[in-house]
């Protein structure tokens, strides 16, 4: 008599399994039937294998940060380093936000990672998805770090067909199921090489999907963009224009005495002195109406990665979470160090701020949330506030500097409800665009599980 599970238990969450059919693995996972069957299925219909199409695979590396090999944020200071954030599930690299690296020290150790037009990349490694699959796009030349894989196919159009069929979700479920690890599971060569590959699979519902979502994000980007230019206009800030480019237009004069605590710089003038401020209205430093604090220093040893709390370091999100937190929401953070030391970001529940300026208003005449849309109308302008090269910063003297118009309680709300309803109409507009991705995939899935070979 085989065992029966008690019928108290819910069977989504127990299966069986005869010991016959352990595969060397023990992990409960992989021989969840559900993912295990449909593996079944998707080797039955496949004829090739991942490795077939590939006229090399090799991994990533990634460069220590010495004296002489920083991590930069322009192009002219180095080559494109891509890492696991730039790939995207549409197969399309996003290399608006690469880091730049000098690799003067360490070229022998990057040239097996180095990419170049038509060449696949898959995330193989960390947490969330694996096979992750974007293509270099025309006239990209860059290195790549150890989370990923470059596949050498030859020919960008298979490349794009292999990115679509990768990041299937049915795809993705298979490699995960392949992979090894705790806290930062792994796609092995020997696994990535070897999933399955089904050939002649019509990827136009998706190709057009992806561009339905490319418009909708697009139109999206220009709501967020508009955010910014309207706030300034509606409170008549005149910031310098930095896009001017003759000489005459870039050189000006100032009086010793409108030297702002002792910075000799340009960019301390244009933007901590008069010609930063509201035209319309008074103003006042931000360090006269809000408290303007640094975080407190943590390491990633120290941090309970399980936490709920989101950690708020030096750059545009947050690297992990922790169990504790230091501000209880409605605070300003703004990163300290880094590429993006100057980076504003409004919080509403609690975090835990570490490598940032935390600021908050110590005025009942004015809104954090106020505050911030102020701020971030100016993120462009705060960008050039860094000082430092290797690794720049932003200090909270100099925040403490910025100019805030002084406007009604009302009217403050009236701007941030604004902006609200915007970035809401922009964040449904994504959505949208993401709905019409995902369901897309969703059917061709569905047919390709449907068909009979």
């Amino acid at each position: 008599m085989s065992y029966q599970i008690p019928q108290n238990i819910d069977n989504n969450k127990i299966f069986l399994i005869n010991r016959s059919e352990i595969e060397g693995r023990l992990e409960p996972e992989f021989y969840r039937p559900s993912v295990a069957s449909l593996e079944k299925r998707i080797r039955f219909l496949s004829s090739h294998r991942l490795n077939d199409y590939a006229l090399s695979i090799a991994g990533g590396a990634t460069p220590k940060k010495t004296e002489t090999d920083k991590y930069y944020s322009d192009s002219e200071s180095g080559i494109p380093f891509l890492r696991v954030q730039n790939l995207q599930t549409t197969g399309d690299l996003l290399i608006d936000d690469c880091i730049y690296i000098n690799t003067d020290t360490h070229n022998g150790m990057l040239k097996r990672s180095q990419v170049t037009e038509g060449d696949l990349l898959v995330k193989i490694t960390g947490v969330g998805r694996m096979a992750i699959a974007s293509v270099v796009p025309k006239g990209f030349v860059g290195n790549t770090n150890q989370h990923m894989v470059v596949i050498k196919t030859g020919d960008a159009s298979i490349s794009k067909y292999l990115a679509r069929y990768l990041n299937l979700d049915i795809i993705e479920r298979i490699a995960s199921r392949h992979s090894t690890g705790g806290t930062r599971p792994a796609l092995d060569y020997s696994s990535l090489k070897n999933l399955p590959i089904i050939e002649g699979i019509d990827f136009t519902s998706i190709d057009n999907a992806i561009e339905e979502k490319k418009k909708k994000g697009k139109e999206a980007k220009n709501l967020i963009d508009g955010i910014g230019l309207s706030v300034l206009e509606e409170l008549d800030i005149r910031l310098p224009d930095m896009k001017k480019q003759t000489l005459r237009d870039r050189v000006f004069t100032v009086n010793f005495s409108e030297i702002v605590n002792g910075r000799m710089d340009p960019r301390s003038v244009l933007f901590l002195g008069e010609s930063a401020k509201s035209i319309k209205y008074e103003n006042v430093q931000l360090k006269q109406i809000a408290v303007i604090e640094k975080g407190t220093p943590i390491t990633s040893d120290d941090v309970n990665k399980e936490g709920q709390y989101p950690v708020v370091a030096g750059g545009q999100t947050s690297p992990y979470n922790h169990d504790k937190y230091n501000y209880n929401g409605d605070v300003i953070t703004v990163s300290a160090s880094g590429a993006y030391s100057g980076y504003v970001w409004y919080h509403t529940n609690p975090i835990f701020a570490s490598d940032c300026s935390v600021i908050y208003t110590k005025s009942n005449r004015f809104l954090t949330k106020y505050i911030f849309e102020v701020l971030k109308a100016q993120q462009s302008y705060i960008y050039l506030l860094q000082q430092g090269a290797g690794q720049p910063h932003v200090y909270p003297d100099d925040l403490g500097q910025l100019w805030i118009p002084v406007v009604s309680l009302s009217k403050q709300q009236e701007i941030v409800d604004h902006i609200i309803q915007i970035r809401q109409k922009a964040k449904a507009l994504q959505e949208e665009g993401a709905d019409i991705f995902e369901q897309a995939k969703k059917d061709v899935e569905a047919m390709i599980i449907g068909v009979k070979k």
